[in-house]
């Protein structure tokens, strides 16, 4: 695999150049141990994320999940931030007094190379871009934009707030899905528990007594059975169910799949819907307002959407923006983009001010999520509750059918 580098030197040089490596890591080691400055580093031709292999997406979701910093307090230190720049601090003193103060272990060790960095004579935007885990190339891209115009404190309260939004956007998202999980994850270990146990129990008192069970019963022992005999294995499978389904995620077919799946299913696809196109409308939104040219703010969005679908309707925007269509009338022909979107985008291009029409349709998504949000929590209760109690009544149900015969069997012993 071939990696795309820009370093400095020991001596403040920029060099560019090419490396052969296994992984991103190991690229990044080879570079290090040459005593240079990374700045940027990037697989060859590989902003399309198909063109890496099954290996170097494992690497790279390792590689996250080990730098990954918490969204809350990116947004703290970035309003912080904000605030110093714009009182008359330097970048410089303004992160090393962040850095001071910074709680997390993690974070701190990034703003301490961060500070090193700068006082070496590094750009903010070149010393972030070493540590592509903690800050995407959509805060890099903004942080640039704010060097090069010399508005660099507005930029950085701008970025704050999208990142506040942001976060209070997937908060509301996580709170709607995360008690229908935990509901469903619980329901699972309670049927789980009659079938390994409780069934078991009642089987011996079947067959002590000898009494025919119904069909429904004996399917129920049947189940009962195999769990119990092949506990082992069907654990294992259940964790190469799960392995399996990471896996085919990481593809770009069954990544596809998947996010399809996700924003298809009956009301929560609606909400992951809303949030997605919150999310890229602010995006695309903040990236025009800072003077990011539109092919670029394009890109720069599809890298923040974190969905197949949406990224691939964005590809293909760009492809026929290329070819003379308007945004507009290119988002119109994905079919992925709802309409309140096209209205406001082909608005936003025939009166120049796409840039806060933008931000409007973000903010209408965002009162949809809150929409979507409020219902599910008003219905997916109630709902969950009788799901619960049918699943687990009906086990109970099947367990105590052979109850009338059983009477009768004791009854022609006496």
């Amino acid at each position: 695999m071939n990696y795309q580098y820009i370093l400095k030197d020991h001596k403040g040089a920029k060099v560019e150049g090419i490396i052969k490596a296994d992984s991103l890591d190991q690229a990044m080691e080879k570079l290090m141990k040459e005593g240079g400055t990374i700045i940027t580093i990037k697989v060859v031709g590989s902003s399309i994320r198909g063109n890496l292999s099954y290996f170097d997406k494992l690497m790279l979701v390792f590689y996250k999940w080990r730098s990954n910093i918490p969204l809350r307090v990116l947004v703290f230190f970035t309003r912080q931030l904000s605030t110093m720049f714009s009182a008359g601090l330097t970048i410089e003193k303004a992160i090393s007094g962040l850095q001071k103060d910074e709680k997390h272990k993690r974070f701190n060790g990034v703003l301490k190379t961060i500070a090193d960095d700068i006082r070496k004579g590094f750009s903010l935007s070149e010393a972030m871009s070493q540590h592509p885990g903690v800050f995407n190339s959509l805060y890099l891209a903004l942080v640039k934009a704010g060097e090069v115009s010399g508005s660099l404190h507005i930029i950085l309260n701008e970025l704050s707030e999208y990142l506040e939004k942001i976060e209070d956007t997937r908060r509301k998202v996580q709170t709607a899905l995360v008690y229908p999980i935990f509901i469903l994850i619980f329901l699972s270990c309670v049927v789980w528990v009659m079938f390994y146990f409780l069934i078991p129990m009642f089987n011996d008192i079947y067959t002590q007594y000898g009494s025919n069970l119904p069909l429904a019963t004996q399917t129920a022992v049947l189940i009962s059975d195999f769990i119990n005999e092949n506990f082992l294995q069907t654990f294992i499978m259940l964790i190469l169910f799960i392995l399996s389904v990471f896996l085919i995620n990481l593809s770009d077919r069954g990544r596809y799949f998947f996010d399809s799946l996700k924003i298809n299913i009956p009301i929560i696809g609606r909400l992951v819907t809303n949030s997605i196109m919150s999310k890229f409308s602010r995006t695309f939104s903040i990236l025009i307002s800072a003077g990011v040219p539109i092919m670029d703010a394009l890109e720069l969005s599809e890298n923040v959407t974190q969905n197949a679908v949406v990224e691939k309707a964005i590809k293909q925007t760009r492809a026929m923006i290329k070819e003379g269509y308007s945004i507009a009338s290119a988002f119109r022909k994905t079919g992925v983009f709802p309409s309140t979107l096209l209205q406001l985008t082909a608005t936003g291009e025939e009166t120049g001010e796409m840039d806060s029409l933008l931000t409007k349709a973000a903010e209408f998504y965002e009162k949809l999520v809150d929409s979507v949000v409020s219902r599910l929590t008003s219905l997916v209760e109630p709902l969950l509750i009788i799901i619960m109690g049918s699943v687990v009544g009906s086990v109970v149900i099947v367990i105590y059918l052979p109850i009338f015969s059983l009477g009768l069997a004791v009854g022609a012993g006496y």
